[in-house]
């Protein structure tokens, strides 16, 4: 049990701590510890999760540690895995935006946050890739397509909610995909 705990508290840690850029970019990170590194979800699993975190209010990267940690731990796993996402990230903020305060008209510290960006973008894109595979596998191209299209245009077109366009994916998912 202190094992997986430890493994918890490293896993979630080294996600967040290198997840620069917010919860998008540590998605991926976590992704890998989750899927790859320790095993506690398989990748439709982490998917699941992840699109629940995104429709519920709030940090998607608290709300796929809380969910993971007590699933890997329980109670005490469930806190552990908070912990080591957010006091991380909430001590660094400090100190970095110190640091970047101190030295923001420097070259390196310009050069550091703009190379660091197609990294981001990469891994993004990497899960994308997988989440989107893994939808095509369940529902088949043509319906993969006609919701990704019916998201877009209603998020990027029509400027609906992401929450209330997930919310509609839960309910066609729940009627029509079972």
């Amino acid at each position: 049990m202190w094992q997986n705990l430890w493994h918890l508290v490293w896993g979630f840690f080294v996600a967040n701590v290198l997840g620069y850029g917010g919860g998008p970019s540590s998605i991926p990170l976590m992704e890998a510890q989750i899927v790859d590194t320790y095993h506690w979800l398989n990748e439709t699993q982490f998917t699941h999760v992840l699109a629940l975190a995104n429709a519920l209010p709030g940090p998607i990267a608290t709300k796929i540690a809380t969910y993971v940690g007590y699933g890997a731990g329980g109670w005490a796993g469930m806190l552990i895995a908070n912990v080591a996402t957010v006091v991380p990230s909430a001590v660094a903020v400090v100190l970095l935006l110190r640091l970047l305060n101190r030295y923001r008209q420097s070259d390196v510290v310009r050069g550091m946050t703009l190379l660091v960006q197609p990294v981001i973008a990469v891994m993004m894109a990497l899960l994308t890739w997988q989440i989107g595979r893994d939808s095509v596998h369940m529902l088949g191209w043509w319906q993969a397509l006609i919701i990704a299209a019916v998201a877009y245009l209603l998020m990027e077109r029509l400027k609906v909610h992401p929450a209330l366009v997930i919310l509609a994916a839960f309910v066609y998912g729940g009627i029509v995909v079972r």
